[in-house]
């Protein structure tokens, strides 16, 4: 009687993946690519930090210090915001910009100038004007995601469209109301027209970060769910996603990172949709499913 031995790796365990070659290099070119990608993030920040201080060098590293916080704060929020919601949407072209945030933060701005004027803008300390747009944003994102989400079920193109033309109208409610500004008003509503790295106040820098740092921390439990949409909503429902619910809750963590963003350095559609695309090309993303 003759036996054959078998070597244990013949015999792999189930719950073990099996792992070929082509996915070993496609990993080995991934971590390749983000460690380039942060060598040169590294060193770009030492040379913005570091490059021909004036004599004054106290003053000018609290300045680039915390325009540096303000581009990572705004970076970060941008970026995962767009990915969320680009594989909510099943499309790599879209930022939460389209659904009117970016629009709805200008008509605040000029509805507070006309009713209140300028010197009540002014006025205002950076953290409550921060607070109170961040608000107003999240408010209105959850309030218009939920109502959405509730007319179109399941069909998320139908509320992107139906986003789009809120869009559409507050550009327009504000384009309207600042044609009854005063010059001097108009001026100070152009200022809030247009993102600014370089008035982030240290305060404003901590409850936008804060903000951030939680919505971060949020999606996190949400990836395995959102790697699972991300294969289809039918299919998805099919292998036992609770849609509804994973759906409103990474809008809200949309809401709230887009809010804080905004809140900070004003409309900035294109950073995340620059930041997202960038980042699939580095990972080399597979195409999205719908």
């Amino acid at each position: 009687m003759t036996t054959t031995a078998t070597r244990p790796a013949d015999h792999a365990p189930a719950d073990r993946p099996i792992v070929t070659e082509f996915e070993r290099a496609r990993r080995r070119r991934i971590h390749t690519g983000l460690l380039v990608l942060a060598a040169v993030a590294v060193a770009a920040v030492a040379v913005y930090q570091f490059w021909d201080l004036p004599s004054a060098s106290s003053y000018a590293l609290d300045l680039r210090r915390r325009q540096l916080a303000t581009l990572v704060i705004a970076g970060v929020s941008c970026g995962v915001s767009a990915v969320l919601f680009q594989t909510l949407a099943g499309s790599p072209l879209l930022t939460p910009g389209v659904m009117g945030f970016d629009a709805l933060y200008v008509l605040l701005g000029t509805l507070i100038v006309l009713m209140l004027g300028t010197d009540t803008l002014v006025g205002m300390s950076p953290v409550t004007t921060t607070v109170l747009n961040a608000a107003a944003l999240s408010l209105f994102g959850v309030v218009i995601f939920g109502l959405l989400l509730h007319v179109s079920g399941r069909n998320l193109v139908v509320m992107v469209l139906i986003g789009m033309v809120c869009s559409a109208l507050f550009s327009s409610l504000g384009s309207f109301a600042s044609r009854m500004l005063s010059p001097t008003d108009f001026l100070t509503v152009q200022d809030i027209m247009f993102a600014s790295f370089s008035t982030a106040d240290e305060s404003v820098l901590k409850v936008t970060a804060v903000l951030t740092a939680v919505a971060v921390a949020a999606c996190v439990p949400l990836l395995k769910y959102l790697d699972l949409l991300n294969l289809g909503t039918e299919r998805a429902i099919i292998l036992g996603l609770r849609y509804r619910l994973v759906v409103g809750l990474t809008l809200t963590v949309i809401t709230v990172l887009v809010a804080s963003s905004t809140a900070l350095v004003g409309p900035m559609t294109f950073l995340g949709l620059i930041v997202a695309n960038i980042a699939r090309q580095v990972v080399a993303s597979p195409g999205m499913v719908r």
